[in-house]
């Protein structure tokens, strides 16, 4: 029998303890279904997938559909935007109920779930596919993107300053059908298991928003 090292081991039960994690935890799902008087957001923060859950983790949040925004090329597919050529970011379109949550929360959990000083990257995905991006619909949008990147800054959280993207809306084009809810339906990925789900679990026990039971 061959001796595990001390590398291989803590490794191993790393990924143990977050397929655990994967396996207990109630993954949040969107409802397709479109309801009255809801409005719609637009942001890209590195990995679509880890995105939805994000979103669809909080109240008032009726679905997060994963997608490609912020670029010149039409109709793109998934490869097309990972070349980085196409100027697509993966995205969620985000549909919420305004009455019970407002844009301003909904730009906080986004800054909240992930490291907006990092250019073209989160994590260990790098490339202007994975940049962030705050896409605002009107003038009262982009003021609140602005004012939580002040915030941000002002408030020494990083040592870099805030990178995101603010731009107007202008096309959202939906990711391919496996792409939707993929962590709901492939629980055992080893990129959910060891990304996805211990940043999700990071942004639920830090974030102070208001989450669906």
């Amino acid at each position: 029998m061959k001796v595990l090292s001390i590398t291989s081991i803590f490794v191993f039960l790393l990924c143990s303890c977050a397929q655990t994690q994967t396996k207990n935890l109630k993954i949040p799902a969107g409802n397709p279904k479109a309801v009255a008087n809801e409005a719609v957001a637009t942001f890209a923060q590195g990995c679509f997938w880890h995105s939805e859950i994000v979103f669809q983790s909080l109240a008032g949040v009726r679905d997060a559909v994963s997608g490609y925004a912020g670029g010149t090329t039409k109709n793109p597919s998934y490869d097309m935007v990972c070349t980085g050529k196409t100027g697509h970011a993966e995205s969620v379109q985000v549909y919420y109920d305004p009455s019970k949550i407002s844009y301003k929360e909904l730009a906080a959990a986004f800054f909240a779930s992930m490291d907006p000083t990092t250019l073209n990257r989160q994590g260990n995905d790098i490339g202007t596919e994975y940049r962030s991006v705050a896409f605002y619909r009107n003038d009262a949008e982009k003021k609140i993107i602005e004012a939580e990147i002040s915030r941000i800054n002002n408030s020494k959280q990083y040592a870099s300053k805030v990178v995101t993207e603010v731009v107007p809306f202008t096309q959202f084009y939906e990711a391919e059908e496996y792409h939707q809810e993929y962590i709901l339906n492939h629980p055992d990925n080893h990129y959910v298991n060891n990304v996805s789900i211990p940043d999700y679990l990071h942004f639920k026990k830090s974030f102070k928003g208001n989450f669906k039971p």
